[in-house]
């Protein structure tokens, strides 16, 4: 049970430096100091696949947005949750 506490806490952790990195990316500033360094080196692992998939379709290449961030966070949020769910024995 600890394992899975640590887990949630974990990937709960993951999900604030992504969004920190989104809220970042607006600033040149934050993103060229240490504290952007630590962000992307910690959440770039996690974005790059993503990031390839969507590299796949014409349509996301042309888009100023990058979506990928927010896929990551919306796995991260599904895993919390199937841990939550198998902790509370619903799944």
């Amino acid at each position: 049970m600890t394992i899975v506490y640590i887990t949630i806490r974990l990937l709960n952790l993951l999900q604030w430096l992504l969004v920190f990195r989104a809220l970042a990316s607006w600033f040149p500033q934050v993103q060229q100091s240490r504290i952007g360094e630590l962000l992307y080196t910690i959440t770039e692992p996690m974005i790059a696949p993503f990031r390839s998939i969507l590299d796949r379709f014409q349509s996301s290449r042309t888009m100023m947005l990058d979506f990928s961030p927010l896929l990551a966070f919306l796995v991260l949020l599904i895993l919390e949750q199937l841990l939550r769910a198998m902790l509370l024995g619903l799944y």
